[in-house]
């Protein structure tokens, strides 16, 4: 099995684990578990973003001063900019007990629950093909292991994500089967996402650093917009931070062993 596939398949294992909670737990994880796997999610996704998108993009880019930021920077924009039209488009919701966003929908809360982890997903899964696309096109900034280290981090942080979705669509009358299956469909978006990624780089390849910063601006509008936030809900909320400097220690550790 090459690189790619194994780069393409392992974030859905993680999710496929997560999804299986619902076999094991009866009720949504508890808050105090909740808040350290949103900032573990949030730590690994930064680091991700840092390591393995933004700085390989300003390095492919070269030159000097501004002109080696200004496709990272303006990539990043890009990204958030697209996550930013994604949330005005579709109906959805960060938490149980958050407000639907979006456009007005008699969709159920769980099901908007489950669309805010597919969005979740998009850039997470751009991320690991622009990865990808850059090892496929020769680059000397992104080796097939960091690209490989960048989606086991995802795959990590993908175990709770795939419990936040099955769980609560347990909680609200599915069969475990059910609510397992709809757990890991919702991980599929990504490979998916990657394999269209990976298309559109190979189809303008100079546009590589700015697609690198473009997936990374898409993680990063998420985990402000979404993870920090879950991260704090109750008297528990610096377990948060415990957890985002866990997840971005590890991502850290885990590139370096990889590389």
């Amino acid at each position: 099995m090459d690189g790619l596939t194994v780069g393409l398949l392992v974030p859905v294992v993680g999710t496929t684990l997560g999804a299986s909670f619902v076999y094991a737990l009866k009720d949504r994880i508890p808050a105090k578990i909740n808040n350290i796997f949103m900032g573990f999610t949030a730590g690994v996704m930064i680091a991700a973003a840092v390591w393995s998108l933004l700085i390989p993009s300003m390095e492919m880019t070269g030159g000097d001063g501004l002109a080696a930021v200004m496709p990272a920077v303006g990539g990043s924009v890009l990204g958030v900019v697209f996550l930013l039209a994604m949330d005005y488009a579709v109906p959805h919701q960060h938490g149980a007990d958050s407000s639907s966003e979006g456009p007005r929908s008699k969709m159920s809360r769980t099901w908007k629950l489950v669309l805010a982890i597919i969005l979740h997903n998009i850039p997470e899964g751009m991320a690991i093909g622009v990865a990808f696309a850059a090892v496929m096109e020769g680059s000397s900034y992104l080796s097939v292991a960091g690209a490989l280290a960048l989606s086991i981090g995802i795959s990590i942080q993908n175990v709770p994500e795939g419990a936040i979705v099955s769980l609560p669509l347990r909680d609200a009358g599915n069969s475990k089967n059910r609510a397992f299956g709809i757990g890991f469909l919702s991980g599929v978006v990504q490979p998916v996402a990657a394999l269209l990624t990976i298309w559109l780089a190979s189809v303008i390849v100079p546009l590589m650093p700015l697609l690198l910063a473009f997936a990374a601006g898409a993680m990063i509008y998420v985990v402000v917009e979404e993870l920090i936030p879950a991260s704090a809900h109750g008297p528990h909320s610096n377990l948060g931070p415990i957890g985002f400097v866990a997840g971005f220690l590890l991502m850290i550790m885990l590139d370096a062993a990889l590389n």
